[in-house]
């Protein structure tokens, strides 16, 4: 944990996603943020490049996959699997939980924008933990209201 918040202190104002908005907002600018994720590490390292150089985005997004938001990561690691033999990604977002700590610095130190975490995971607890450790500088979502149109039921365990 103290190493997770030290590695959050060093990351620099400019990939800030707080700050980004709060400069914004003080000299009235829209921001763009379009919506991403991929299976893989690389291929989501590339589209997240290809939308801060090319796609003229101000905030860069990481859409978490539905087997990681249902808290299924065996499932996402088979996604993972599939995507890797396929070449195409077979998940419709990033599995940050599998990928782990290392790989989501790995995305986060690719980039010169802020990026958030977008998801609709009931229990977030993980995937809170796996990708603020990662370098991550916002999550959006919270534990009750945005998880409702994502879910019909909760089974969050009690840890």
């Amino acid at each position: 944990m103290e190493e997770a918040v030290a590695y959050q202190l060093a990351i620099p104002e400019t990939k800030r996603f707080a700050k980004v908005m709060s400069d914004a907002k003080a000299k009235k600018k829209l921001l763009v943020q379009p919506r991403a994720g991929v299976a893989l590490v690389e291929e989501h390292i590339r589209l997240l490049k290809y939308l801060e150089t090319e796609g003229g985005a101000d905030l860069l997004p990481t859409t978490i996959d539905a087997y990681t938001r249902q808290n299924r990561y065996e499932d996402a690691a088979k996604g993972i699997e599939k995507s890797t033999t396929s070449g195409v990604s077979m998940l419709n977002g990033f599995p940050a939980v599998n990928h782990g700590v290392d790989q989501c610095r790995r995305v986060t130190e690719s980039l010169t924008k802020p990026v958030q975490i977008r998801h609709g995971t009931p229990d977030a607890r993980l995937l809170a933990e796996i990708t603020l450790a990662g370098g991550f500088t916002s999550f959006e979502g919270g534990g009750i209201s945005y998880n409702i149109p994502y879910v019909k039921t909760c089974r969050c365990e009690k840890r």
